[in-house]
């Protein structure tokens, strides 16, 4: 994934409304939710939905297809595990993250080291 497309992608997701719907539809799986049922469980009036999944598939997060009536929203899922892949390769240190390929399981792993945090002398006060 290049630098611009990410920025894209968290430029998108830094809207709340935006930000619930995403995560919605991840929880939906592949199967997705039809747009009125997004709006729904969000409490959002239909135009407004609207809008923001076009931005978030503008962005390449999700993808719609029609049913019958009704579109139905899904995750991409092959961009968010790009987008992730990205972050931890390109944005930690291998000590602290690393990605690995679980054969059995068929999928990658993301291993965040445990970090502790420096020791901090609390100056007290007499």
């Amino acid at each position: 994934m290049e630098i611009k497309d990410a920025t894209i992608i968290f430029s998108t997701l830094s809207q709340e409304t935006r930000l619930r719907a995403f995560r919605l539809l991840v929880k939906a799986g592949k199967a997705g939710l039809a747009a009125g049922k997004i709006s729904e469980l969000l409490s959002t009036p239909h135009n407004t939905m609207s809008f923001h999944l076009n931005h978030l598939a503008h962005a390449g997060i999700i993808s719609s297809r029609k049913d019958g009536r009704s579109v139905i929203y899904s995750a991409n899922f092959e961009i968010i595990q790009s987008l992730i892949g990205f972050i931890v390769k390109d944005c930690c240190s291998a000590e602290f993250a690393n990605i690995r390929e679980d054969s059995e399981k068929g999928c990658s792993v993301i291993e965040l080291a445990v970090c502790c945090t420096p020791d901090i002398k609390v100056l007290s006060t007499p």
